[in-house]
């Protein structure tokens, strides 16, 4: 990678990480909380400058950050404690920093929308021919699918932008699917449709309509497409679970700068490097919102489990057990981001 590459993969992932944190930190403000540290990295502390109340830092571990709240995982007696806020206020404090993920994402998706110059439908416009002959080479066509269709499912999974139909058509080993299509303002299901071309081999078959852009059109595709996006995240997650993907699948922060280098150098021009770029960058931001959802110990998600868990029985769980248990999360969280970073060098060393 040149040295262009790494500085907006750094670029990329800096921004990602303070605005999560920022997200923290400007609701704890605005819910009166007092706010000890706001730091970008882990570890030993590389820069720090104090201001008012707050210190604001550089770690040298380039694997996160964190907003560090006076009472957040103990008792405190000073009344702008974390602890001493109320149960709502303390869980739109711990939900900003996913939200400012979904929203980066959901801005960077506009963004995307606005290069490309159109918006693609659902709506099948052609499909692939054979060059030479001009003789169609879909197979989707000779299956059941016309020109004019919209395709509404597949499978069952209802499909949003063309990203779900792109995912769909790439995670399905099925060689034939079950299609509910829109045509003539009518539903009509489709048991056994196979995607693909003669021509190329590939499974893309057909061309979709694309609209000319609008505000509301783009404001609509982009939330679709966060939502299909954040959706596809899910489904990896359960992958993982599942055993679909090993720990062989996971990057930690330095797979993560490389794999938006090498997106800088996608492309010919610069409208092409840019398009790669913040695709990337909305695809791993939203992942970032999402996964601090989950509820594992030390992320957002767990603290939002405690304090629901709190609002139900009225009554907080004791500070000390909670913070043990974060402690822990922090920890094996920890552990597997060291193995993952280990794994990441590795493939640099090896080229692969």
């Amino acid at each position: 990678m040149s040295i262009v590459s790494i500085l907006v993969a750094v670029a990329v992932f800096f921004v990602i990480v303070v605005l999560h944190e920022f997200g923290h930190f400007a609701v704890a403000k605005l819910c009166g909380v007092k706010v000890n540290e706001f730091a970008v990295g882990m570890g030993p502390v590389l820069l720090k400058h104090k201001k008012g109340e707050t210190q604001y830092s550089i770690r040298a571990l380039p694997i996160g950050g964190f907003c560090a709240m006076e009472g957040e995982d103990g008792t405190s007696e000073n009344p702008r404690a974390f602890s001493r806020k109320s149960v709502p206020q303390r869980l739109a404090v711990v939900f900003a920093g996913p939200i400012m993920n979904l929203i980066l994402g959901f801005l960077l998706i506009i963004c995307t929308t606005l290069l490309y110059g159109d918006i693609a439908t659902l709506k099948i416009a052609e499909f692939r021919t054979n060059p030479d002959t001009g003789e169609v080479t879909a197979m989707s066509a000779q299956t059941g699918l016309q020109v004019g269709d919209e395709i509404l499912r597949i499978d069952g999974m209802r499909i949003l932008t063309d990203s779900d139909l792109s995912y769909k058509l790439t995670s399905t080993e099925a060689e034939t699917m079950e299609l509910v299509v829109l045509r003539d303002g009518k539903k009509v299901t489709l048991p056994a449709v196979q995607f693909y071309n003669t021509y190329t081999q590939g499974r893309l078959d057909f061309y979709v309509h694309a609209e000319p852009l609008t505000f509301f059109g783009v404001i609509r595709y982009s939330f679709l497409d966060t939502i299909s996006t954040g959706r596809l995240i899910w489904s990896s997650l359960r992958d993982l679970i599942t055993g679909k993907y090993g720990f062989h699948d996971l990057s930690g922060p330095v797979g993560i700068v490389t794999t938006i280098g090498e997106a800088v150098s996608y492309g010919e021009t610069f409208r092409q490097h840019l398009l790669s770029v913040l695709s990337l960058a909305s695809f791993i931001t939203i992942n970032v919102g999402i996964f601090n959802l989950l509820p594992i110990p030390a992320l957002d998600g767990a603290r939002i489990v405690f304090l629901l868990v709190e609002a139900i029985r009225r009554k907080p769980v004791p500070p000390e057990r909670e913070g043990m248990v974060h402690l822990a999360g922090m920890a094996l969280l920890m552990l597997l981001m060291i193995a993952v970073t280990a794994q990441d060098i590795l493939r640099l060393i090896q080229g692969g």
